[in-house]
């Protein structure tokens, strides 16, 4: 009896064990470009607590993330596209969430995958960069707009703000911080639904409190990777991570018509 109580002791370990790198090293990825920690968080997650858990507890970190890095470095925040950015995703989450649903989500998927994969590329690669020296009231809100469609379907609602804040230019840390300043509000509205859906538990609730010293490291040394990324070379973690981003959309749709 001693023996089987202790390999259930070691399973329990190991499965805290896992939790904690998988949030560490998805927070020091947030916190180092400012996006990204979807694709690591809830699929690594997944593998060590159900679905259920893994969800809303990645959404009370992202908050965590976002909240200190916004108290940190808010002077660096475009307020202005910040704003416009939260209220056009609002109208693009009922389109994602119809998506979840739809028999073509998958083709959605592939489409998604390809731009964002040749929008990486030509960046790259392309003799002409794609640039914009002011603000582009349209595509701005066309791009929350889409990033709330990715949002509500898939939970990336990255990319189209990682697009709009590299044909900006924003320096390293501005795009930090202006994603952050966007991810704040968005994750708390997909903390309230988690909580009206009673998926807030206490076992959410404990991951999360022993979580929150790797979290905090993880916050703590993306900021200082952060601080080091400069013009071109932070450009091209954008462009590389957004082209991941496109190829694992493109393998979810194949992977899901087989």
């Amino acid at each position: 009896m001693c023996g089987l109580l202790s390999v259930r002791e070691i399973a329990i370990d190991l499965t805290t064990l896992q939790i904690l790198v998988v949030i560490f090293v998805a927070t020091l990825i947030r916190s180092a470009f400012g996006f990204g920690e979807a694709l690591i968080a809830v699929p690594l997650l997944a593998f060590a607590i159900s679905l259920q858990v893994a969800a809303p507890l990645a959404v009370l970190v992202s908050i965590t993330i976002a909240a200190i890095v916004v108290a940190q470095d808010w002077q660096h925040m475009h307020l202005r596209s910040t704003g416009w950015l939260v209220l056009s995703t609002l109208f693009g989450i009922p389109l994602g969430l119809l998506l979840l649903t739809s028999s073509h989500q998958n083709v959605v998927k592939a489409a998604l995958g390809a731009i964002i994969i040749a929008f990486s590329i030509y960046s790259l690669f392309g003799r002409i960069p794609l640039e914009l020296k002011h603000d582009n009231q349209a595509l701005l809100l066309a791009c929350g707009f889409c990033a709330g469609v990715l949002g509500g379907a898939y939970g990336m609602n990255g990319p189209p703000l990682a697009i709009y804040g590299t044909m900006r230019r924003w320096s390293a840390q501005q795009f930090r911080a202006t994603l952050q300043g966007y991810f704040l509000p968005a994750s708390i509205i997909g903390m309230c639904g988690y909580w009206s859906a009673g998926l807030w538990t206490r076992t959410v609730t404990h991951y999360y409190l022993l979580s929150l010293p790797v979290t905090l490291l993880g916050i703590f040394l993306g900021r200082q990777i952060n601080r080091r990324l400069h013009g071109a070379g932070f450009a091209k973690f954008i462009y590389g991570g957004l082209a991941v981003i496109g190829m694992l959309l493109l393998i979810q749709s194949v992977n899901s018509r087989l």
